[in-house]
């Protein structure tokens, strides 16, 4: 099932860079996610906004299969080990992973374009050919 109307989408890809903002605080810092979502959870505003629900599930589910996740980024990135490769990267592709493996209710292609489009807005120039590059990979392993 694809992601439904417009506006989930847009509360979906909003719970994405609110995952990513604590993802990414977390892996700077090297403090757990956990941890970084209290506190993230303290400062914004309340009532908390729809999406957070969401943003929380994924925080929470990159976090408990951090290992697992981490291990097929680092098959699957041709050339790249996972601490070489940008922050912001390393943690949208943790976030797809995430939604390609333990995910149903969104499309793998779904998860990949979400991803490629943060990366225009949030990474480098080569940042969104090689996250669809890598999650394609990782989507074909996954669904053998």
């Amino acid at each position: 099932m694809a992601e439904g109307p417009k506006k989930e989408r847009l509360a979906r890809r909003k719970a994405r860079k609110r995952a990513l903002d604590v993802l990414f605080e977390a892996d700077l810092r090297d403090l757990p996610p956990g941890q970084v979502l209290v506190t993230y959870l303290e400062r914004i505003a309340k009532p908390h906004p729809e999406h957070l629900a969401y943003a929380i599930t994924l925080i929470e589910g990159v976090a408990k299969h951090l290992d697992r996740i981490d291990e097929l980024i680092a098959s699957y990135a041709e050339g790249w080990t996972i601490d070489r490769m940008p922050a912001v990267d390393r943690n949208l592709a943790r976030i797809a992973v995430y939604e390609l493996l333990f995910e149903p209710e969104v499309d793998d292609p779904v998860a990949i374009t979400e991803a490629v489009e943060l990366a225009k807005e949030m990474s480098t120039d080569d940042s969104p050919r090689f996250l669809n590059g890598l999650l394609d990979r990782i989507a074909a392993f996954a669904t053998r």
